[in-house]
């Protein structure tokens, strides 16, 4: 049973994951703007997903539990910035700003996508 909720709900809630994740990083990068020689990173989530999608597709293959290797995929790289700073710092206020409201308003869709499915599930299972 537990297989079949995993392959129902496994792209969808790998995406929330790596959503947390990336924000995280975001937060980070905001938090050190002022700290010299702190270089912003990010997850490229295209490439994420790709590999987290390859992971749910083979852990439905051969493992139930494709939760725990989520990030297995997932690498952070660092940002390479518009305009060098003097103190070697990469953090760009309003990049990194434009992207963190990007992604919450990404993550709430996925959110709401992923309570959408559920609501089917449980309505189907309910009769």
């Amino acid at each position: 049973m537990n297989d079949k909720i995993d392959q129902a709900l496994g792209t969808q809630s790998a995406a929330l994951a790596m959503r947390v994740k990336r924000q995280q990083l975001i937060a980070s990068n905001i938090a050190n703007a002022d700290t010299p020689g702190y270089k912003a990173v990010d997850i490229d989530f295209r490439r994420a997903m790709q590999s987290a999608v390859a992971q749910t597709k083979a852990a439905a293959n051969d493992a139930p539990n494709m939760s725990k290797s989520a990030f297995a995929g997932v690498a952070t790289q660092f940002r390479v910035p518009a305009q060098a700073a003097a103190d070697a710092n990469t953090v760009d206020m309003d990049v990194e700003r434009a992207r963190f409201a990007e992604n919450a308003v990404r993550y709430e869709a996925a959110l709401k996508f992923l309570n959408g499915q559920i609501k089917t599930l449980l309505s189907a299972i309910q009769g």
